[in-house]
């Protein structure tokens, strides 16, 4: 019986990322008979079918095909790690990939890739920031190392490490009625008209609060950039509910300012965490990555 190579562990490992096999080929600098080879080659090792090439319908992973291709990124992950820990030792070298929610992602990166290339100059950050659906899609294909997200209705197959918590705020304009107020009781807001950060899970986060008091909110406008709701609240069109970020600026982005209330009783109160698939480990670089954003922006 054949072996399978460590190069068709990494050709087999690539394909949930693409639709159809001219796809992986290209983007794998491989001639497409030379792929369709490695996979028969490895079907016939393994005694088992792992996809089905149909020219119409493209390329489909079988269940044991998923799962072979899900343990050969972890082969080949643990392999690249092994040889570039030899070769250097201590000092920690090479790329750390990392995905950050939309929403908070202007708070946290720009201090990361100002700061922690002076404790690691050896390592290089690669940035995705996207929506929780995106971040886990990039997390589940192996493109991202970990994920800064929300601890809000995440589903189950993650590790995670709390970075810094974070809680429901009420923003609004300077001269709004509440904004002398120390905090701001959510049934205070229900009358109100209240400009909603429309995206997964702050949208839910902020129904659910309402309807646990038996109210319900009343939108005014529904948008789904952070920066948006901040400049409409700082022109008085509505309050804003959104969570609690580090190094934060009360000011809209046409220099308008806004006043930053908590809630009380408090609502959402949650954390940022970093999460990897369970199955995976992280790296030494993601690991320290993830250890200086707890000491720049834990508490």
């Amino acid at each position: 019986m054949a072996d399978v190579s460590m190069r068709q562990l990494e050709l087999f490992a690539a394909l949930p990322n693409f639709a159809t096999l001219s796809a992986a080929a290209a983007h794998l600098h491989i001639s497409e008979s030379a792929l369709s080879q490695a996979i028969t080659s490895i079907e016939k090792t393994v005694g088992q079918q792992l996809c089905v090439r149909r020219k119409a319908r493209g390329l489909t992973l079988t269940p044991s095909g998923q799962e072979f291709a899900y343990r050969a990124r972890q082969i080949v992950a643990d392999a690249q790690e092994l040889v570039l820990g030899a070769r250097l030792g201590d000092e920690l070298r090479g790329p750390v990939k990392l995905g950050c929610y939309d929403s908070f992602a202007t708070n946290v990166i720009p201090e990361l890739l100002e700061s922690f290339p002076a404790r690691h100059p050896g390592v290089r950050i690669d940035i995705m920031v996207g929506t929780n659906e995106e971040l886990l899609s990039e997390l589940d294909a192996g493109r991202l190392d970990v994920a800064l997200v929300y601890n809000v209705a995440l589903p189950l197959g993650y590790r995670r490490r709390r970075i810094y918590p974070t809680e429901l705020e009420v923003h609004l304009h300077p001269e709004h009625p509440l904004a002398q107020a120390e905090a701001i009781d959510l049934a205070d807001l229900a009358d109100e008209p209240y400009i909603q950060y429309d995206a997964t899970p702050g949208t839910s986060n902020v129904t659910d609060a309402f309807t646990a008091r038996g109210l319900a909110p009343r939108v005014e406008a529904r948008v789904t950039q952070i920066s948006l709701v901040e400049a409409l609240v700082a022109r008085g069109m509505g309050y804003g509910l959104l969570m609690s970020r580090p190094n934060p600026l009360p000011m809209s982005i046409e220099g308008r300012p806004v006043v930053v209330r908590p809630l009380d009783p408090p609502v959402t109160v949650s954390h940022v965490v970093g999460i990897w698939p369970q199955e995976m480990n992280l790296t030494p670089r993601a690991s320290a990555l993830l250890d200086f954003a707890v000491e720049r922006f834990g508490g």
